[in-house]
């Protein structure tokens, strides 16, 4: 090649080569150059003219389809999963398909309720008949314009075909098809032939909330809204007795100070004059009722378990007899704190409340029942409420109960304004709405190296367990079994925290098994699966865990995880659980670091049925983990008199990112219905950490937080930081 050569490119982007004096060479291309002549940028779908096909889908002319799904999306997936399943029925491409969040719409939509893991267990067979009917008339609307039976025709990826090879996609037919009759029966697809559903698919809202696109309640703003900061008595027991509000009214930005129902709004023209606003009242309180403590709800609670006024939720033959003719009793006696929700998104809700309808926008786990309730308290009908749902930064079961909304609308009612009520983190630690402060006394009569008797108490503030939990294992699996429960009715709000009963229950019966198993000598993974044989075949309806997928579960889990091969300084700990449908087995591995057992690993196996969306449920089954290990280890929260002892994060303990363990999940493949997935891998993750604790010290763990149990000479120093404990400085980073 000569030295004068030049370089060049060809208008495809095919490189050439030159010489450079001196003997070097220089290679390149032109990237615009190189580019496809006919390339054009993607299609942004949502821009799109979609026609109206049913309250589920809207089809563009070009073929693209927007899919609504109907439930609340509080970071479950199921904004991504609940329309992959029509998608998948519909027979459309995944990337022509936009994902819009539905509204409340009680007419069209079963069941818009996010709460008991249940969206995708209620919603499969409904969503696959939508996807399958819509299907089968948009191929009946191609059909009659070709003017052939439909039954000789058939739609893959959006497109119809007939028997000579003709092709229409369903943006040219959509209008017809919408207008033509609904078919009764549609064929559904067998799980084999799925192409979207069970692969991996990315959350939906993914781009919107990487790059802060306006998506969740507190990025709602409309014109003429102002904002209310609400302050509420400062102890459960308080009424209010007087107010001053001029320094109030004084701060700049605050518009309005209105006082309803034993709390104060401030109104402002943004959230911070509204909270310091709030701040600058002067109230004064009163007691109207006990002023409770956390002491007092602990002898309370020792009371009712040494007492004898229970209900009694299930008994299964002769536990007094089995206990009688016992060779040893095992009891002991399981306790939990109060626990906040503590959703990263603070509460927060929008009402404009006139004459012609009640216009409601934010984050709500149950739509239907708080716009009901909305309507109710301002005395309107329901058909005058249109409530629009937008995505949540966490739900917990804490927007379960629409409170805030309620006080929105009747802030904006009273204001005759747009209102949009914002909590600060103070608020929401300490509005109430808390997981239930519950203590467990559970015994078990051993005979002949088996369990014959089992008998379980459980005393909680204001509720117990509810349905059918009592009926969960090892409910049938033992001959003589009985759960009695009692509760003491409080002034300290409570509700549904994730999993409710069971994110404790589950900690305390699965760590009893292991400690009954040590005193059998038997191993726990072999105990549990021998109890799991005396539940199948059985006939009892209230029993809906299957002994053989839970069998299966605990034997994934245990093969994945090695359980009994760990090397040496891996200590090991197993848990099995069945809640919200699903079975679920976790195994836990703790190694000591400066005698302080951290734990490593996490290997889960679970039952769900058909999975959705993998990588979704991949993501729901870690976050359970990581949230049952962070809130048994450090989860704690009181009163005193009647004033909650924490209201930020400086005083109450969350997991941090550097003890999150590595989570490992396997499912079973059954090609059953779908069940639960976004609350069932958390119960059984306190105990599995507690016994894999007990196996590398010795120390049985039956308080939670674990972090107060366990000694502080062996918790004074926690990969790299110091753990607040009563009497130490607070933690250093």
């Amino acid at each position: 090649m000569e030295n004068n050569q030049k370089l060049t490119f060809s208008r495809r982007g095919f490189i050439k080569t030159s010489a450079l004096a001196g003997g070097g060479m220089l290679i390149g291309f032109n990237l615009f150059q190189a580019c496809k002549e006919a390339a054009q940028p993607p299609v942004d779908i949502a821009a799109l003219n979609f026609n109206d096909f049913n309250a589920f889908i809207k089809i563009s002319d070009e073929g693209y389809v927007t899919i609504f799904s109907p439930n609340p999306e509080i970071g479950q997936g199921v904004k991504t999963s609940m329309p992959m399943i029509i998608a998948e029925e519909l027979d459309v491409s995944w990337d022509k398909v936009h994902v819009a969040q539905g509204v409340l719409d009680t007419k069209n939509y079963q069941r818009q309720v996010a709460g008991g893991s249940q969206s995708i267990r209620f919603g499969w067979d409904a969503l696959r008949q939508t996807g399958a009917t819509a299907k089968q008339m948009l191929i009946n609307a191609a059909a009659a314009q070709w003017g052939v039976d439909a039954s000789s025709c058939t739609a893959s990826q959006g497109v119809i075909t007939n028997a000579n090879g003709d092709t229409m996609h369903y943006g040219q037919v959509v209008n017809q098809a919408a207008t033509m009759e609904v078919p009764e029966d549609v064929t559904l697809k067998e799980p084999k032939d799925y192409t979207i559903i069970g692969t991996d698919t990315g959350n939906v809202d993914i781009d919107e909330i990487i790059t802060g696109k306006p998506l969740f309640g507190l990025d709602y703003k409309a014109e003429g809204m102002v904002y209310a900061s609400v302050m509420r008595p400062p102890a459960f027991g308080n009424a209010l007795e007087s107010f001053d509000d001029a320094d109030a009214r004084a701060v700049s930005g605050v518009l309005d100070v209105i006082s309803y129902d034993n709390k104060i709004a401030v109104l402002a023209t943004n959230t911070w004059a509204a909270m310091q606003g709030k701040k600058a009242l002067k109230a004064i309180w009163k007691a109207d009722s006990t002023l409770e403590s956390t002491a007092d709800h602990d002898r309370i609670l020792n009371e009712i378990l040494d007492g004898d006024q229970f209900n009694t939720r299930r008994e299964d033959g002769d536990v007094k007899a089995a206990f009688a003719a016992a060779d040893e009793v095992v009891e002991r006696t399981y306790e939990s704190p109060f626990l906040p929700h503590n959703c990263m998104e603070p509460m927060n809700f929008y009402a404009d409340v006139t004459a012609d309808r009640i216009h409601l926008v934010g984050p709500i786990q149950t739509p239907a029942g708080t716009a009901s309730r909305v309507a109710q308290l301002l005395e309107r009908k329901e058909e005058e409420v249109f409530l629009e749902m937008t995505r949540m930064g966490g739900g917990f079961g804490r927007r379960l109960y629409g409170d805030f909304v309620l006080d929105a609308a009747q802030i904006s009612n009273l204001a005759k304004k747009p209102v949009k009520v914002v909590y600060s983190r103070e608020d929401d630690m300490t509005a109430g709405i808390y997981r239930p402060a519950i203590k467990y006394r559970i015994a078990a009569s051993l005979k002949d190296g088996e369990i014959t008797g089992y008998y379980l108490k459980e005393a909680a503030i204001n509720s117990n367990m509810y349905g059918l939990i009592p009926h969960f294992f090892p409910a049938g699996a033992i001959p003589n079994y009985k759960v009695d429960t009692a509760n003491y009715q409080s002034n300290i709000t409570i509700g549904a925290w994730r999993a409710p009963y069971t994110n404790f229950l589950a900690f305390a019966e699965q760590t009893f098994f292991d400690e009954v198993a040590a005193k059998l000598g038997k191993d726990a993974v072999q105990m549990r699966l021998d109890l799991l044989e005396n539940v199948k075949g059985t006939t009892d309806e209230n029993i809906q865990y299957s002994g053989q997928r839970m069998q299966e579960t605990i034997k994934l889990a245990a093969e994945k995880g090695g359980w009994g091969k760990a090397p040496e300084g891996v200590y090991q700990g197993f848990s099995a659980y069945y809640s919200h449908n699903t079975h679920v087995a976790e195994l836990a591995e703790v190694e000591l670091e400066n005698g302080y057992p951290v734990v490593k690993k996490v290997t889960v196996a679970v039952d769900c049925g058909i999975v959705v969306n993998p990588l979704g449920a991949k993501n729901q089954i870690e976050g359970g983990v990581i949230d049952g290990i962070g809130h048994a280890m450090y989860g704690d929260f009181g009163f005193d008199q009647g004033r909650p002892t924490s209201n930020n994060y400086d005083t109450y303990r969350l997991i941090r990112m550097r003890e999150t363990p590595q989570v490992e999940t396997y499912f079973v493949e059954n090609g059953l219905s779908p069940t639960g997935l976004g609350e069932p891998a958390l119960p059984p993750a306190g105990a599995a950490i507690a016994n894999a604790i007990n196996a590398a010290t010795g120390q049985r763990l039956m308080k939670q937080p674990f972090i107060n149990e366990l000694k502080p000479a062996d918790m004074k120093e926690v990969i790299g930081f110091t753990v607040p404990l009563p009497g130490m400085e607070s933690e250093k980073c």
